[in-house]
């Protein structure tokens, strides 16, 4: 399966199992919102980004997530984090972190 297709899957679920879960964009790419807040998109570099926090302990998860850098003379994103589609089995889990972490927020 692509794995554009595969987060659209992710997305539908979400969208069709919690409230105010809907369908969006980030940066001109396909988004997941809540409350009309992104927390998990898929970017035009084919990986998906999460919204984890700035105190997310990358350590903790057994994949190999990295900082998301969209600007070449910017620093990364704070509290961002993205997964190449070598490791998309792992893409669902990480929205349930990130809309875990972004519920609690509102």
């Amino acid at each position: 399966m692509e794995s554009k297709q595969y987060f659209e899957i992710i997305r539908s679920r979400f969208c069709s199992n919690y409230k105010d879960v809907t369908v969006g964009k980030m940066m001109s790419s396909e988004a997941i919102h809540y409350k009309g807040k992104v927390f998990a998109f898929f970017s035009t570099r084919q990986k998906m980004v999460f919204k984890l926090g700035k105190r997310f302990n990358v350590q903790a998860i057994d994949v190999p997530l990295e900082a998301f850098s969209p600007f070449k003379n910017k620093k990364p994103m704070s509290g961002w984090y993205q997964l190449g589609t070598e490791y998309k089995d792992s893409w669902e889990f990480l929205t349930n972190m990130a809309f875990d972490i972004i519920h609690q927020d509102k």
